[in-house]
């Protein structure tokens, strides 16, 4: 945990240096005023992107600098296309690729013309042409990245316990919680006899759901959890776990609730049907809109700095953000241990044994 907050506070301490040189910079004629430029900045936070991008600054010629690295492009366009996105250029290049040009805008890769033309239409959504885009993202990459790391450290505490031996390193820290998991979370929710065939899947979305949201507390911007799509695909996954596995008595309790009359069985029905859909609707809604909300306040506290422009306001909102990132270190987990938790007790659900008084 202290390695977690020094961690921290280096990154805040790298958003603080950088707002409080740019905040001395005046703002150009013609440019929006700062407030705009925030809002702006943060909207772009919180979009996927085909790179990692850590910084930016300008040249004295009006040049803008990244430093990051690219992600490969692949598109389906009458063919398959791949192409590296540094030759986007975060959207201020056209890249050219077999006689074809693509031009990135507002996160997404359009077809277009040697000048790079966006047609636009009244609501200011692009009109062009947009190939299938099957991209490694910095959300897909972060998901490969993370995968990996949990198969890594997972393999290796499996071979400890075959040999008899006790889990070394990143093992003794990993255990507790997994005994947790499996004692406070899947064994009171789900049973003794049936909680072993869903520990596999709990114990994945949660340690997932966890370092994703850590990893998007770090100056690299990954918002994985951010993305909707990801919080859709969890949330479809226990969705059709329960459905799956469900037995007949779970069914029987949605379609001809026992122990009601008939008039209220009809009515009943569709109504505990729709509820084991608006289940992992939550679930989706839930992790995604706590880690979107948590992002925006983050970024709009950091923000500050660039409104302030001086030491005294900065050091006062590198303070509240400090302290906020702390509590966002509690969130990161606690909404994984909420997903897991409420993922257990719809498991609980479809396979408890019902008895009923007839």
């Amino acid at each position: 945990m202290q390695n977690i907050i020094s961690l921290k506070t280096i990154c805040l301490f790298f958003f603080f240096v950088s707002a409080s040189v740019f905040a001395k910079e005046e703002p150009k004629e013609g440019e929006s005023d700062i407030k705009t430029e925030i809002k702006e900045y943060i909207n772009h936070h919180l979009l996927d992107s085909h790179d990692f991008s850590l910084t930016s600054y300008t040249t004295e010629s009006g040049e803008h600098k990244y430093i990051g690295f690219p992600l490969p492009v692949i598109l389906w366009d009458n063919g398959l296309k791949v192409f590296s996105s540094s030759k986007l250029h975060h959207g201020e290049s056209v890249a050219e690729v077999d006689g074809n040009y693509y031009k990135s805008f507002h996160g997404k890769i359009y077809k277009t013309d040697a000048s790079g033309t966006i047609n636009l239409d009244e609501h200011h959504h692009a009109t062009n042409e947009k190939p299938l885009d099957f991209s490694i993202t910095k959300n897909v990459f972060t998901i490969f990245l993370v995968g990996l790391l949990m198969f890594f450290m997972f393999s290796r505490m499996a071979k400890k316990y075959k040999t008899g031996s006790l889990p070394k390193g990143m093992g003794r820290f990993l255990e507790p919680i997994i005994l947790y998991i499996r004692d406070d979370i899947a064994i009171p929710n789900i049973g003794v006899k049936k909680y072993k065939k869903y520990m596999p899947y709990l114990l994945t979305v949660f340690f997932f759901v966890w370092i994703i949201n850590l990893l998007g507390l770090t100056p690299l911007g990954v918002n994985v959890t951010n993305n909707i799509a990801v919080t859709l695909a969890l949330a479809l996954i226990t969705y059709f776990l329960t459905t799956f596995t469900a037995n007949k008595n779970y069914w029987g309790h949605i379609f001809w609730m026992p122990g009601v009359p008939v008039p209220m069985k009809i009515i009943l029905a569709p109504i505990e049907l729709l509820g084991t859909i608006i289940k992992p609707f939550s679930l989706m809604i839930r992790l995604y809109a706590n880690i979107t909300a948590g992002h925006i306040v983050l970024m709009s506290i950091i923000g500050l700095m660039f409104i302030f422009k001086n030491w005294l306001g900065s050091s006062l909102s590198f303070g509240l953000a400090f302290a906020l990132s702390l509590l966002e270190l509690l969130v990161a987990a606690l909404q994984a241990y909420i997903f897991t938790m409420l993922s257990a007790l719809y498991f609980g659900s479809a396979v408890e044994e019902h008895h009923d008084d007839h």
